[in-house]
């Protein structure tokens, strides 16, 4: 098949590991560092904006933020991420990979320091700043989706695609490890600075009024690397597979690659019109061929984000309830933030970060669909390991068996689901329909993030009405939830069945854009709404 590639797609494909793939990830994986960092950051700040803004007087517990507050907050980068993976993923197969690039970049830029800067004079209006920004932060980091892994997918060669998307992927890892130790430095240099009694003590007193200060410091550092790498995106060249199949410039694109690969790179006769391969995205040619991978990608990639959000964004509620974070009396409110960011340091440290590192390193070796299915059979071995015997892990004596657990179950996330379903729908779809094909598998993805982020909040309470949290309704408990997390993993499995293996095969060869090439040269008078009948 490789025969009836173009010279400059074959010379991506076969090119040896250099210089410029890793400025690649680095430049990719920037985006992705500023993802993750500011959609965890805000998990370590709730409490203390509860602490500060809902205040009541006499209450026996410090403030924490009122239900539909807590989810506007914590989910609104969310909804605002799922519009932007829609919009950039489109926009990017419209215009072009690079062109689109830069946009998502300045976007994540000005509103992750606007975020910090969210006013009002009560707090109705702060929170409703700090969420209009936040829900534009989301649409930027939702356009880096679609955007990086396409761009990466379509830089880089056969042997070693899959780990150069996971590693993209895995900057998360470091940007939500750094959010983490970036809170621990910022709540230890103010709790030196200026020391409070905790909550018991006096109530008052126990949150310092430059506390308001260390939430807008930790949301607003996270423009800084997204800014460093706006320079670098503006210089990439327009990806070749864009250039060569979507904008039918041959010529460019080998050119253009060129220069990257610092080769001489022969450009063909415009050969590439090809009245085959104009089907249109959801057309009946396009759901016979590419409509059950679709399935699989949106509906794998849903499924993990409702048991990968409901854990990460309310781990620090978990922590809580093993007793690995004092309760929240027994704390000022600075010291608070620096236990629950210890926590969630500890955890991507120990299972989060070499879990994306693994990806990275065996997913050319074993392939993407093994890697998946063992995620999600661990994640739900785990789930239901943490669940059926709760009781017992919630004695003191236990805990550290259940935080071990616990961590497994995220480390065979990013050795797993996490990372292959961000990889594949890079790699299976037509150059055409790639960046919004992997858009809307994202977009699914951040779909059942909000119901994990969302139903994970209320579902969680205890279903003894006497033990809910302030102005919850009673849920199913958190052994209960731990059970249906398990079950959705379960689920996982199964759709993983309809995602292709992809290791080690051309683009062209996954998306069938080699058999319509071929097609076009024999009979090139196809008219351009007849479907072809591919062998």
């Amino acid at each position: 098949m490789a025969g009836d590639q173009l010279n400059v797609l074959n010379a991506l494909d076969v090119a040896k590991t250099q210089w410029y793939h890793f400025t690649a990830i680095i430049i990719a994986g920037m985006g992705f560092f500023t993802d993750a960092y500011d959609l965890f950051c805000i998990s370590l700040v709730t409490k203390l904006l509860g602490r500060i803004y809902y205040h009541v007087d006499g209450s026996e517990k410090p403030g924490t933020l009122p239900p539909n507050v807590s989810a506007a907050v914590n989910g609104v980068a969310f909804c605002g991420t799922l519009a932007g993976q829609l919009f950039f993923g489109w926009l990017g197969d419209k215009l072009g990979r690079k062109k689109v690039y830069g946009m998502t970049l300045m976007v994540m830029v000005l509103c992750s320091i606007a975020s910090g800067l969210s006013f009002g004079s009560n707090p109705k209006t702060v929170m409703t700043t700090l969420c209009f920004f936040r829900f534009w932060l989301g649409f930027g980091i939702g356009g880096d989706y679609p955007l990086s892994a396409t761009i990466m997918s379509e830089y880089a060669n056969k042997k070693t695609r899959g780990a150069f998307i996971a590693a993209v992927f895995a900057m998360q890892g470091f940007g939500i490890l750094t959010g983490g130790i970036f809170a621990i430095i910022v709540s230890a240099a103010f709790e030196a600075k200026f020391p409070a009694p905790t909550y018991q003590i006096d109530a008052l007193a126990s949150t310092v009024p430059q506390a308001d200060y260390v939430w807008r410091i930790i949301l607003m550092v996270g423009a800084l690397p997204a800014a460093m790498t706006y320079y670098s995106r503006s210089k990439m060249p327009e990806t070749a597979r864009y250039t060569a199949l979507v904008a039918k410039d041959a010529k460019l694109a080998a050119s253009n690659m060129s220069k990257v690969l610092q080769v001489e790179i022969e450009a063909e006769p415009q050969g590439t019109e090809d009245k085959s391969n104009s089907f249109g995205l959801f057309s009946k040619e396009f759901m016979k061929r590419h409509g059950l991978h679709l399935l699989g990608t949106t509906s794998t990639w849903f499924l993990l984000d409702i048991a990968f959000y409901s854990q990460n964004l309310f781990q620090k509620d978990i922590f809580s309830a093993i007793g690995w974070i004092p309760p929240a009396q027994t704390m000022n409110a600075i010291q608070e933030v620096f236990k629950i960011a210890r926590a969630q340091t500890l955890i991507a440290l120990c299972s989060t970060v070499p879990g994306y590192w693994f990806t990275v390193a065996f997913i050319d070796v074993i392939g993407r669909f093994a890697i998946q299915m063992m995620g999600f059979f661990f994640m739900t071995v785990f789930m239901f390991a943490l669940a059926i015997p709760y009781d017992h892990w919630t004695h003191k004596e236990n805990r550290i068996g259940f935080v071990a657990m616990y961590s497994l179950t995220f480390f065979f996330a990013n050795f797993g689901p996490n990372a292959t379903t961000f990889v594949v729908p890079a790699e299976i779809f037509p150059a055409r329909f790639r960046s919004t094909c992997h858009g809307i598998s994202a977009a699914s993805g951040k779909l059942g993030a909000m119901v994990g982020a969302f139903g994970f909040l209320y579902l969680a309470q205890s279903p003894d009405k006497t033990k809910t949290e302030h102005g919850y309704p009673p849920g199913i408990g958190v052994k209960n939830s731990l059970i249906v997390l398990g079950v959705v993993n379960l689920l996982g499995m199964v759709f993983t069945l309809l995602v292709p293996e992809s290791k080690g095969k051309s683009l062209e060869e996954m998306s069938g854009e080699n058999e319509q090439n071929d097609e076009s040269s024999s009979s090139s008078n196809n008219n351009s709404n007849n479907a072809v009948s591919t062998a």
